[in-house]
């Protein structure tokens, strides 16, 4: 199986379940903005995390081939498949309170840095809150879920405590935000 077909050379791409749109839809940018994330979220792995936050992202990477099926799919296309969900939320939401728990509570914003893994989840969110605002501008024209929006709105707090844990547990000390 060849890596190029060619069917994309002139702007259009299919979506799953049939139909061609062009490559500046905004369901194509949304898709591909979740297609980032995940890659982020790999970037993050490569610079080694725990092995809770390791498990964790690789879920998610999963996750996020879900919600990227369920973005490139309407709703109306013949194609089944799987969608996220408010389960899948929930999940996140089990997470972020393991890790929130175990975790300084916060008194002060504070800047995106630490350890190079911390880093990485900070970009990673910051990339997840733009797919979540794109996710949101798709839904006033196109068929999209309220889930797949309430999951990102999620993800992206998740990646946040994630960082957290991940300077606490290097003994990294978070760089409290400074008004001149």
């Amino acid at each position: 199986m060849k890596i190029y077909t060619k069917t994309g050379d002139k702007g259009e791409t299919s979506l799953f379940g049939g139909g061609r749109v062009t490559k500046s839809s905004i369901r194509i940018e949304t898709y591909g903005t979740v297609d980032e994330l995940n890659s982020t979220i790999g970037l993050a792995r490569s610079f080694g995390l725990s092995s809770q936050i390791e498990a964790y992202c690789v879920q998610i990477q999963n996750d996020l081939f879900v919600l990227g099926a369920d973005l490139a799919t309407p709703p109306s296309a013949k194609a089944q498949v799987d969608r996220i969900s408010e389960s899948h939320t929930e999940e996140l939401e089990k997470y972020i309170d393991k890790l929130d728990g175990s975790l300084e509570p916060l008194k002060f914003f504070i800047l995106p840095a630490g350890t190079q893994t911390a880093a990485a989840l900070h970009l990673a969110r910051t990339v997840c809150r733009r797919a979540e605002r794109i996710c949101i501008k798709a839904r006033e024209s196109e068929d999209i879920s309220a889930d797949a929006v309430m999951y990102l709105n999620r993800l992206s707090d998740l990646l946040f405590v994630m960082a957290r844990y991940e300077n606490a547990l290097s003994g990294i000390s978070e760089t409290k935000w400074q008004v001149r």
